[in-house]
């Protein structure tokens, strides 16, 4: 942990937002679709961020019987990112997916179908996906967010908000007739913003620059902003994790992160905001000054859990340094905090001569965790870079193929390690429990469904394409979209396989 150099969480009144206000702040109400107890309505299920599923027959008992029962293959081309890497709702006899050329399907559940497409084709860079509220389906391209019928896919409305340099790149969530989703800055002297859109017309109510001061050098820093969904609890208070600041390490000329110097706030931290108005009620930052590219990105879960014989309400977060950390919601504080994977240099200053890394730029925690049954199960990638005080390697020559993966499973009241079961190939497929299992994908295209008490290997799925999107169960659904291209895979096709119960 990085304790020592970490930021204390503070009360905060936020001079970086422009904001509707109220007397006092408010609830913000559910979608009345996240109380199908058998749907998946929301990026991570709830707005809590759980990635718990309900409602469903899929257990230890059952899952020798799952079997696929449709495919469908994308007839689009690949991207950057590959093709798919959000997670794909499922509602009413319909499951959407969005690609990573932003376009959006409406599938059948029972034989994979299309009933309709929205077609928006911008690259996004990922990992985006959807959010469902009061009939309709909320999405964004890289500059603009959208509304569209669930029902015909027909455009309700659009709204650009940001740039190509500055893109949207996140899955949103919805509450209170708000959506709340975030740039993040890939341009010199950019900064990342949260913003907070009325779901009636697009209008932005609320934006947030996430990071607070100047940059010490603009024509070469920037960062900041959400490439994960934000949680929100039942006070109406949104919870994000942010993006680090740039450039890795530094340049020659301005070495160790100078062109961001001092702790470059609000990067690398876990906000916490009125949902309403987007004043910041309180922050933590977990890497100060980062020069390794340690987003703690991945959504905050907000969970209940029983702490030295007390309830306490939890905010439980990760990231890329390969930390897990719980917080107390209600006293701001720290509560515990965890490492998983393995770590080597990966504190302070880098030297002028490069060093292995570890976790590198690909490493750590990149994608959602879960929790369910008092843990948190914590997907990791276990891969080390050569980095030092004026950059990492290229990372063009960088083989996933040669990384790997484990999950998993911590306390959620004490951050104590249950279980870790180690996999062949990176985690890029998040975690999700259902009953007594937990599902999750890696990086050369097998899904894995593990007991979540002890970790054992329960059933293996393969696709016909790397994965790093997020296995999503319904009812006695499991859907996986497959979209990426490791190398040594000669032909990928880019599919979503759905499997059920008899």
């Amino acid at each position: 942990m990085v304790a020592a150099a970490a930021t204390a969480a503070v009360v905060v009144v936020a001079a970086a937002v422009v904001a509707v206000t109220r007397d006092a702040p408010d609830p913000l109400a559910p979608p009345p679709e996240l109380e199908d107890a058998a749907a998946w309505a929301a990026p991570n299920r709830d707005l809590a961020g759980t990635r718990a599923a309900q409602g469903s027959r899929i257990d230890s008992t059952t899952v020798a019987s799952l079997r696929r029962v449709w495919r469908f293959r994308v007839p689009e081309q690949t991207t950057y990112s590959g093709l798919l890497a959000g997670t794909t709702l499922v509602l009413d006899g319909t499951v959407y997916v969005q690609t990573l050329n932003s376009n959006v399907y409406a599938l059948d559940v029972g034989t994979g179908r299309v009933r309709w497409r929205r077609s928006f084709d911008r690259v996004s860079g990922g990992p985006n996906g959807l959010a469902v509220a009061d009939g309709r389906l909320f999405g964004s391209t890289d500059t603009t967010v959208f509304a569209l019928d669930r029902a015909t896919g027909d455009v309700v409305w659009t709204r650009r908000i940001t740039t190509p340099s500055r893109p949207l790149e996140i899955a949103p969530a919805v509450a209170g007739g708000l959506l709340f989703t975030s740039s993040v800055a890939q341009e010199p002297g950019g900064k990342g913003v949260v913003y907070a859109v009325d779901v009636a017309d697009g209008v932005v109510r609320w934006r947030f620059t996430t990071v607070r001061d100047p940059w010490a050098n603009p024509r070469v820093a920037s960062g900041g902003g959400a490439w994960w969904t934000p949680t929100v609890d039942p006070e109406g208070t949104v919870y994000v994790g942010t993006a680090n600041p740039l450039p890795w390490g530094g340049t020659p000329a301005e070495p160790n992160g100078a062109s961001y110097r001092g702790p470059a706030l609000y990067t690398d931290s876990l906000l916490a905001f009125d949902g309403r108005t987007g004043g910041l009620r309180w922050f933590d930052q977990v890497t100060p000054h980062d020069v390794r590219d340690y987003d703690f990105a991945a959504p905050p879960i907000l969970v209940r859990a029983e702490v030295g014989g007390e309830q306490r309400e939890l905010a439980v977060g990760g990231g890329k340094a390969g930390r897990v950390i719980a917080w107390d919601r209600e006293q701001r504080r720290r509560l515990w905090s965890a490492s998983v994977g393995r770590h080597l240099n990966d504190l302070g200053p880098l030297p002028v001569t490069p060093v292995t890394v570890c976790p590198g730029l690909f490493g750590g925690i990149l994608t959602p965790m879960a929790v369910a049954r008092d843990t948190v199960y914590v997907p990791v990638v276990e891969l080390c870079m050569r980095g030092g005080a004026t950059g990492y390697d290229d990372l063009g020559a960088v083989d996933l193929a040669q990384a790997r993966g484990e999950l998993v499973a911590l306390d959620v009241a004490t951050g104590a390690r249950r279980w870790r079961r180690a996999l062949p190939s990176p985690v890029f497929g998040c975690a999700t429990v259902v009953n007594d299992l937990v599902v999750t994908a890696t990086y050369d295209g097998t899904v894995y469904v593990l007991s979540a008490d002890d970790g054992r290997v329960l059933r293996r799925l393969s696709a016909p394409a790397g994965i790093n999107a997020c296995p999503t169960v319904a009812g006695d659904l499991l859907v996986v979209p497959a979209g990426a291209e490791p190398p040594g895979l000669v032909t990928p096709r880019h599919v979503v396989d759905a499997y059920a119960l008899p």
